[in-house]
């Protein structure tokens, strides 16, 4: 596939075979991820290959008991990962910097470059891919299944497998509504019902094509798409709670001194 139709042709892929992805199948898309830019080049990221079976039934409830954790043969987490440049600085004797919130910041940055890196590797071997919110929303159940030391936080991670569905790609935000030339462009009411108008109708006849999500959705009352953003799915308690967990966490890897 060109690699502009595979930009294109990009979807998140929920049903899986049960057939295993091949070693070498799989270090080939891994081997991208290094090839992704990175502050510094340290590299300050890893990456967990999780297959067992056992493993990803623990994983199940952390990761919201998406069916694809299962489903799928393997699941990649990227942790924003500073312990092992801190171990060499140690070991080199070296003043070490990197304890503090910017540091974290770098390390998801480049975990996150890195993650589509392998992700686009993978969709070009013919493999899907399902990126997962819930790797840094229940980071700290995440991080004490994979055994996660101090100075390492899983930020983003996704199922990966071969597909046994073909969904169509999903709408898009128009690119003129997303690109700002020169300097930020602030948007009028206008701007801001033609950039979301193909997203409010789209978005609207999925959502209620899922009878689940159509019975919570008026069982809210809700009547538009961004009602449903905020009522159905990313409510207010739920976005401070997960802020508290990310902080706490960040707190107990050791990416919180202020000095």
């Amino acid at each position: 596939m060109d690699f502009f139709d595979l930009i294109h042709h990009h979807r998140s892929i929920r049903k899986y075979r049960p057939d295993p992805v091949p070693d070498d199948i799989l270090w080939q898309a891994l081997a991208a991820g290094p090839r992704a830019s990175s502050s510094g080049n340290m590299q300050s990221y890893s990456i967990i290959v999780t297959r067992d079976r056992a493993l990803r039934e623990q994983l199940y409830e952390p990761h919201m008991a998406q069916d694809m954790v299962l489903d799928a043969p393997v699941l990649l987490t990227f942790c924003a990962d500073f312990r092992r440049m801190r171990h060499w600085l140690r070991l080199s004797d070296a003043p070490d910097n990197f304890d503090n919130l910017m540091s974290f910041l770098i390390g998801a940055i480049d975990a996150t470059l890195a993650s589509q890196n392998v992700a686009l590797a993978a969709e070009a071997l013919g493999l899907g891919i399902c990126y997962m919110g819930s790797t840094l929303a229940n980071c700290d159940q995440i991080g004490r299944l994979l055994a996660l030391p101090p100075g390492v936080v899983p930020v983003v991670g996704f199922s990966l497998g071969w597909p046994a569905e073909d969904p169509a790609p999903r709408d898009r935000l128009p690119l003129d509504g997303l690109v700002h030339f020169e300097t930020y462009h602030d948007y009028s009411d206008a701007d801001i019902a033609a950039i979301y108008a193909e997203r409010e109708r789209k978005g609207w006849q999925r959502y209620m094509g899922f009878p689940e999500l159509r019975a919570l959705i008026e069982e809210a009352g809700v009547t538009n798409l961004a009602q449903v953003y905020t009522t159905v799915k990313y409510t207010r308690e739920s976005h401070l709670a997960f802020s508290a967990t990310v902080r706490d966490y960040l707190r107990q890897q050791d990416f919180e001194n202020s000095g």
